[in-house]
């Protein structure tokens, strides 16, 4: 169920969101990686950790086993230890050893080997004990099945390290190699110096060799078929012989030793150390099976697994649920807003304070769009309302050209030069200021519209009007809002100089400061008071002078330039009563012409 779902919203996104990878499908993706690398995580682990329960428990036992094992044999040498010291005190052979050399002939020999083997016949597994006097003479309960070195046996190397025991059991291999056994069958060996119990002279040496068949019975008791037993220069002795093969000088250690080996082709653990205070080691092979498999250490790691997964799923559900499909319907909200051309308010209900907040940004910033566009409209409105204006004052063109030309030839024909002259001068003011019905002209051709007007009014007012112009070369091709200077000039006319009472000047300039084009209108009328510049350059339509409908004014002007600059900061009133009045417009580049 959980699959299906999520396979709808995939669908539905992939749909839409075409050559993009959904956030669904990442998320999928994400979670199936881990779930993936921890289920690998998991095998991987596992593996290495049953091989290594499985190697803990096969050394574990080899070296219990070997532990074990090592305590038997040391403590059967123990026993054959003793045996060799209750020989040496045999009367029978106290005497063969004592007896002068000349004395000594076959019978006491025999008798001596008699009283040897009367001790040896309640025990088992001594091969042979061989007593050899300090002159040589020697006697062995089994002479017939054994070799004798007799260059060796002269010699002094091979009884060095039983005279250096001083009577103590010294255990070796082989009879120190002065005699081998007719069978190649191995021996251990247990040496003794031999010392007069009165004179505490030494009287000879005897060595007791044990079988090594006797530990091939403990073997076999025990069951081990997987145990080899060696002399430390690596002679076999008892057990599996296939495993002296691979025996090393790194095993005569009484520490454990493992190493791994291969055994026709499998692999297995062999186990080794030496016997303590003896020349033997001990090796066991063991396979790697399946005993020692932490099967309770496996049920967890399942057990953790199997919650990661659900874990996994729950975390994924959670995601979907909370986050991909509420960000699809808040997307699809959004496309049906944009669908319909209708920026409205969505009303998708989110399941957390995120989305919601979210949800309300969106909305918020709807509202914000929709008064930028409302603002928007009102200034396009203005703007027309003001341009319509313009265009109601304006008279038909041509009626107003063919009268005003009618009329300058008939003036001419009276010989009315000056009214010819100032019919001349109205028709280039109408020329301009229609200006083909543009929005915008050159700053040249909006300064030739005044210097008409004020030819018009200097006609009707005399000499009470004088003006200046001060225009930068680079200037005059400026591209400005057209009318913008006429009605700043009739405002410093009708409301500044008249009302004075006395001549005036209005002084235009024009400069090019940082790219932007820096208009300034002064006149030496009566200015204006603080309160009067507060209440021209307010936006609030309550200031809105009455005469602002019915004609252009100073107000309407303002209004107009600022919606074409796009800044209310674009125009600036600087008075001072009964002396000045100074207007100053900037007007930001917006493409010049060479009109």
């Amino acid at each position: 169920m959980w699959s299906m779902k999520w396979g709808k919203v995939l669908g539905k996104i992939s749909s839409e969101k075409k050559g993009q990878i959904s956030l669904s499908t990442q998320v999928t993706r994400v979670i199936l990686g881990i779930v993936l690398v921890v289920v690998l995580a998991f095998m991987v682990s596992g593996y290495f950790i049953i091989a290594r329960e499985r190697l803990e428990y096969s050394k574990r036992e080899s070296e219990s086993v070997l532990k074990t094992l090592s305590g038997t044999i040391g403590s059967d040498i123990e026993r054959y230890k003793e045996l060799s010291r209750l020989i040496k005190a045999e009367d029978r052979l106290v005497t063969f050893l004592r007896a002068d050399a000349r004395r000594v002939d076959i019978s006491m020999i025999n008798d001596a080997r008699y009283g040897v083997m009367d001790i040896l016949n309640v025990t088992e597994g001594v091969d042979t004990v061989i007593v050899i006097r300090e002159d040589m003479i020697m006697l062995s309960t089994n002479k017939f099945i054994y070799k004798y070195n007799s260059e060796l046996l002269n010699s002094e190397d091979w009884r060095k390290d039983i005279y250096e025991g001083k009577g103590k059991a010294v255990v070796s291999l082989n009879s120190n190699g002065i005699i081998e056994n007719a069978a190649n069958k191995p021996v251990v060996t247990i040496g003794r110096a031999i010392y007069d119990i009165e004179s505490q002279n030494r009287t000879g040496i005897m060595l007791m060799n044990i079988s090594g068949s006797i530990f091939d019975r403990m073997l076999s008791a025990l069951r081990y078929n997987d145990i080899c037993i060696l002399g430390d220069d690596g002679t076999y002795i008892a057990g599996n012989r296939k495993y002296a093969e691979f025996y090393d000088s790194s095993f005569n250690s009484e520490k454990t030793v493992h190493k791994n080996v291969r055994d026709s082709g499998s692999k297995m653990l062999l186990s080794g150390c030496r016997v303590s205070g003896l020349p033997l080691v001990v090796l066991k092979a063991s396979d790697y099976g399946t005993a020692g498999t932490p099967v309770r250490v496996i049920v967890v790691l399942l057990i953790l697994l199997i919650i990661f997964i659900f874990v996994a799923i729950v975390i994924g559900t959670f995601i979907r649920k909370n986050i991909t499909v509420p960000v699809y319907e808040l997307s699809a909200s959004m496309d049906r807003n944009k669908q319909s051309g209708d920026l409205k308010k969505i009303e998708t209900r989110m399941p957390n304070s995120e989305l919601q907040l979210l949800e309300s940004d969106y909305n918020d910033l709807i509202d914000h769009v929709n008064e930028l566009i409302s603002t928007l409209m009102e200034k396009e409105k203005i703007l027309q309302r003001a341009e319509l204006r313009v265009l109601q004052e304006q008279i038909k063109p041509h009626f107003l050209y063919n009268s005003i030309e009618t009329i300058g030839f008939m003036a001419l024909d009276a010989g009315a030069d000056k009214v010819h002259d100032a019919l001349e001068t109205m028709g280039s003011f109408y020329r301009n200021f229609l200006s083909k019905g543009g929005r915008e002209i050159p700053f040249s051709r909006e300064v030739r519209i005044v210097k008409d007007y004020l030819s018009l009014q200097k006609l009707r007012y005399g000499d009470i009007i004088d003006d200046e112009y001060d225009i930068e070369a680079e200037a005059e091709n400026f591209i400005v809002p057209k009318l913008i200077l006429q009605p700043l000039v009739e405002n410093s006319i009708y409301h500044g100089i008249r009302l004075k009472g006395e001549a005036g000047i209005i002084r235009i300039t024009g400069r090019i400061l940082n790219g932007a084009l820096h208009i300034t209108v002064r006149d030496t009328g009566v200015g204006m008071d603080r309160e009067q510049i507060d209440k021209i350059l307010s936006q609030n339509q309550n200031d809105r002078p009455s005469e602002a409908d019915s004609s252009f004014g100073l107000w309407g002007t303002i209004e107009r330039i600022r919606i074409y600059c796009g800044n209310k900061d674009c125009v600036s009133i600087n008075s001072e009563v009964g002396e000045f009045t100074e207007i100053e417009i900037i007007i930001p580049d917006r493409g010049r012409t060479g009109m």
